[in-house]
C-alpha cells in the first residue's frame, strides 16, 4: 500500500511538473504563433497623400482590414528618393506589423542611382507579394509626323540628335523607359528633365519637347483629349486601360521591353513565413476583386499579386537591369 501510494505521488508530481513545462513552453512563444493580426497593422507609404500610391494602397489596406478584422493604417513617409520610408521599414520589428509599400524606385533602382544607402532591398526585406503597376505611355506631340513606334525609331534614325524626350526627373523611372527605349532601338535622342509629370507634358503638348512616357493616369486624359497622340504601352502585355494600343516590344520590334513603375509589399528581414505567405493570399484576394480592378483601370492602373517567391526573383532581375540602363545612361549616382 505505502508503494502504492508513493508511485501514485510520484505520478501526479511528474504530471504536474509536465503540465508546468508545457506552460513555460506556451509563454515563451514568439507572439507570431499566436493569432495574427490581433492589433493594427502599419503600413508605411513613402509618398505624400493623395498621389497613385498613396491611393491604390489606400484601396488594399481597406480589404484587408475586412478580410483580417483589424485595421490595416496607412502611414506616409515621403522623401529622399523613398529612403526614409524604406529604412525605418528595415530597421522595424519583424512580426508582421510593420508593411512598406516597394516600388521600382525602392527595391531596385535606388541601388544604383544613391550613393548612400543605409539599407539593402533583398538583405533588409521579406517580399510579400506584387501588389500593383502603372505602365507607361509613349505618347507624342501631334505634330511629330509618325503615327507607330516603327516610324517613330525610322524617323529617329533618320534625324539623329534632333528628337527629345522628357522626364520628371534624372535617373527615375520614367526617364529610365526612354534611356531603355533610346538604347534598345539605338537611337540618338535628347533626354530634358523636369521638376514634375505636369510641365513635362505641357512642354510636349506645346511642342517644345517630342515625346515623353508617362504614367496612364496623366498621359491618358491628354491622349483623349486630343492633346497628345499615343503609340504605345510600355508594359509586356497591352493594357487594359487601352487595349487597342499595342506594346513597344511589338510595334518596335524590340522584344524583351519592358518599363513599368511597380509596387508591392514587403515586411522587415525576418518576418515569419507563416505572415508573409498569410499576407500575400489575402492580397491577392483583394486585387483580383473585379470593383477594385474597374475602379482604378481608367487610371492606368493594373492590380497585381504574386506569390512571395515570385516577387522576391522579380525583384533580383530587376537590380541589375535597371543598374545596366543606368550606367549605359551615364547616370552618377547622387
Amino acid at each position: 500500500m505505502i508503494f502504492r501510494k508513493s508511485c501514485m505521488s510520484l505520478i501526479s508530481r511528474s504530471i504536474f511538473l509536465w503540465v508546468t513545462f508545457l506552460s513555460l513552453i506556451a509563454t515563451a512563444m514568439p507572439s507570431h504563433a499566436q493569432a495574427w493580426p490581433n492589433r493594427a497593422v502599419r503600413i508605411i507609404v513613402p509618398y505624400p497623400p493623395g498621389g497613385i500610391g498613396d491611393t491604390v494602397t489606400r484601396a488594399i489596406a481597406q480589404g484587408l482590414s475586412e478580410q483580417f478584422g483589424q485595421p490595416f493604417v496607412i502611414d506616409n513617409k515621403p522623401g529622399a528618393s523613398q529612403k526614409i520610408g524604406a529604412e525605418m521599414v528595415a530597421n522595424s520589428p519583424a512580426d508582421g506589423y510593420t508593411l512598406f509599400l516597394g516600388s521600382v524606385t525602392s527595391l531596385a533602382i535606388n541601388v544604383h542611382s544613391q550613393k548612400k544607402m543605409s539599407y539593402d532591398p533583398i538583405r533588409d526585406f521579406a517580399p510579400i507579394s506584387m501588389a500593383f503597376f502603372s505602365p507607361l505611355y509613349l505618347v507624342v506631340n501631334p505634330t511629330v509626323p509618325v503615327t507607330s513606334v516603327y516610324e517613330l525609331i525610322s524617323l529617329a534614325k533618320a534625324q539623329p540628335g534632333k528628337l527629345s524626350f522628357a522626364s520628371i526627373g534624372q535617373g527615375g523611372s520614367i526617364h529610365l523607359a526612354g534611356e531603355l527605349f533610346r538604347s534598345m532601338a539605338g537611337l540618338d535622342m535628347i533626354h530634358i528633365p523636369y521638376k514634375g509629370s505636369a510641365p513635362a507634358l505641357t512642354d510636349v503638348i506645346g511642342g517644345q519637347v517630342s515625346l515623353m512616357f508617362d504614367a496612364g493616369v496623366s498621359a491618358l486624359p491628354q491622349v483623349r483629349a486630343g492633346k497628345l497622340r499615343a503609340l504605345a504601352v510600355t508594359s509586356s502585355k497591352r493594357s487594359s486601360s487601352a487595349p487597342d494600343l499595342p506594346t513597344i516590344a511589338e510595334a518596335g520590334n524590340l522584344p524583351g521591353y519592358e518599363a513599368t513603375i511597380w509596387f508591392g509589399f514587403v515586411a522587415p528581414a525576418g518576418t515569419p513565413l507563416e505572415i508573409v505567405n498569410k499576407l500575400s493570399l489575402e492580397i491577392g484576394k483583394v486585387t483580383r476583386h473585379t470593383g477594385l480592378r474597374e475602379r482604378f483601370a481608367p487610371q492606368g492602373v493594373e492590380l497585381a499579386s504574386s506569390h512571395p517567391a515570385e516577387f522576391a526573383e522579380f525583384i533580383k532581375t530587376e537590380i541589375p537591369k535597371w543598374g545596366k540602363v543606368l550606367r549605359d545612361a551615364n547616370v552618377a549616382p547622387e
